[in-house]
């Protein structure tokens, strides 16, 4: 399993927005010059999030995007599911699909214990816990 670009950008996206929460909206456009990624790119993934309710909208010249929601009620493995769909390691067998006595042992002894641990980490971590976290030593030093 590898999360995507989709994926990344999108928990960047609300993390960047639950730290500018006193705003009452931030333009897009600051968000992609903040986390040095692409408006429009930024764009596809806030309509995603839009859609399931974690962000809304204000339109206009002025406007740009706020969190529909508390940061506390966010989990971050719920806004992965949303933008990657299932996050599973690999996928259980379809019904009626033939499966020897090696694959489930592998599956039930290494894939499921895989998917279990991702969730139980990812399922844990709301976007109020991210907020703030970033390390200083990776911010350049100036000194006069």
């Amino acid at each position: 399993m590898k999360i995507s670009t989709r994926g990344r950008y999108g928990v960047r996206l609300l993390i960047d927005l639950a730290e500018h929460a006193d705003q009452s909206h931030v333009p897009l456009a600051q968000i992609a010059d903040r986390q040095k990624v692409s408006a429009r790119y930024l764009e596809q993934v806030a309509v995603i999030l839009k859609r399931a309710g974690y962000i809304r909208s204000i339109k206009g010249a002025s406007g740009g995007y706020a969190l529909s929601r508390n940061p506390v009620d966010i989990m971050i493995g719920d806004v992965l599911r949303t933008l990657e769909g299932d996050m599973l390691v690999v996928d259980n067998p379809r019904p009626g699909e033939e499966e020897s006595l090696l694959q489930r042992c592998i599956r039930t002894s290494v894939y499921s214990c895989l998917n279990e641990r991702i969730a139980s980490v990812i399922d844990t971590i709301s976007l109020s816990s991210l907020v703030g976290t970033r390390d200083d030593a990776d911010s350049p030093m100036y000194y006069i």
